[in-house]
């Protein structure tokens, strides 16, 4: 099966490792992994922003750079729902553009989506001996609807000390540009779910979207709390090495 890995800016730029788990969780079960180099911004910033023309033109970048792929991987609920849901809208008065839209749509996962959807993988064989709590995104479940399919991942890992976080489904405040427009909001909900995430006395905090991960991630580090912070590919590709380790 020949993948294509939509790493998202967060991930290229600043969080690396994740797209390498990604790649070779993915690879592990069969998977062709490519990187195509002329993929850039899904358009997301943009669009919240108002400025539709601007991430109209970069959404036309990325259908391009993906136009050959068979499937699309992404580790972001909130990228990959930008593509589901409003590339669609963006060129809902070209036709021709439409149409290629919709086909990006059709092949596009976020990763957890795509390893329970469309691989049938639920069960790593992995084990991690760590306290962990999970914060849904809002972009994966309300955009993408992926629910479960993270939750199962997760139930399916040996030796794992899993706590439920209160008021999970509270967004965190990052929202992208939401943070940056609304900045005493955003820090008042990102105290809030940080705060949630301490009540778990979980040690580690475990998403499926890093800008997520990064606004509690931060809050946690600026109160001194020693948790931490990991995408849901790393956690996993840890625990799988753990397993072959035999800890």
């Amino acid at each position: 099966m020949r993948v294509s890995l939509f790493v998202t800016c967060l991930a290229d730029q600043l969080y690396p490792e994740v797209g390498e788990s990604v790649v070779r969780l993915l690879s592990r079960y069969g998977c062709e992994v490519d990187f195509p180099q002329a993929q850039t911004c899904c358009g997301q910033p943009a669009f919240n922003s108002g400025y539709q023309d601007e991430a109209r033109e970069v959404a036309r970048a990325m259908i391009r750079a993906f136009e050959h792929s068979d499937y699309v991987v992404s580790p972001s609920g909130s990228c990959t729902g930008m593509v589901h849901h409003y590339y669609p809208h963006l060129f809902k008065d070209e036709p021709e553009w439409l149409r290629k839209a919709e086909q990006l749509v059709e092949k596009t996962y976020e990763f957890s989506q795509f390893l329970v959807n469309v691989l049938g993988v639920t069960d790593l064989d992995a084990v991690f001996r760590e306290k962990v709590t999970y914060h849904p995104s809002c972009h994966a479940m309300r955009l993408l609807g992926v629910k479960e399919e993270p939750r199962e991942l997760l139930a399916n890992v040996d030796g794992m000390d899993f706590v439920e976080l209160p008021r999970k489904e509270d967004c965190c405040g990052f929202g992208g540009t939401f943070a940056v427009k609304m900045a005493d909001m955003s820090e008042a909900m990102v105290c809030e779910k940080a705060a949630n995430v301490c009540a778990t006395n979980a040690n580690v905090l475990c998403g499926t979207d890093m800008g997520c991960l990064m606004n509690i991630g931060g809050r946690l580090n600026k109160e001194g709390k020693p948790i931490r912070i990991m995408h849901i590919a790393q956690l996993l590709e840890e625990g799988v090495n753990n397993r072959e380790s035999g800890r």
